[in-house]
């Protein structure tokens, strides 16, 4: 099921969640490996890349390009490869 918070595409799931703090962007490949990158719910602040949504930070970036080069080294896919989320499109503006 796709919706403005979830997206797939090439065997990997996004998934846009938003906590008390945090604007989260979740990427789970099915072959394994995943991925998270978080931003204040303000979104104006750096965006964290992390191991999973829940993990130690592992980098900050300004923009959100640069994020995504991020995870999709974690993941072992281009980052144009990486589905998008509708809510998460503006992360890193």
């Amino acid at each position: 099921m796709t919706d403005d918070r979830t997206a797939e595409a090439d065997g990997i799931t996004a998934t846009y969640d938003e906590t008390e703090t945090e604007r989260v962007l979740a990427f789970e490949r099915a072959t394994g490996g995943t991925a998270a990158i978080a931003q204040n719910r303000e979104g104006y602040a750096m965006l964290k890349v992390r191991p999973t949504a829940e993990g130690d930070e592992l980098e900050r970036y300004y923009g959100f390009d640069m994020a995504l080069d991020h995870v999709g080294e974690l993941l072992g896919v281009s980052p144009h490869d990486l589905p998008i989320p509708e809510a998460a499109e503006d992360m890193g503006m």
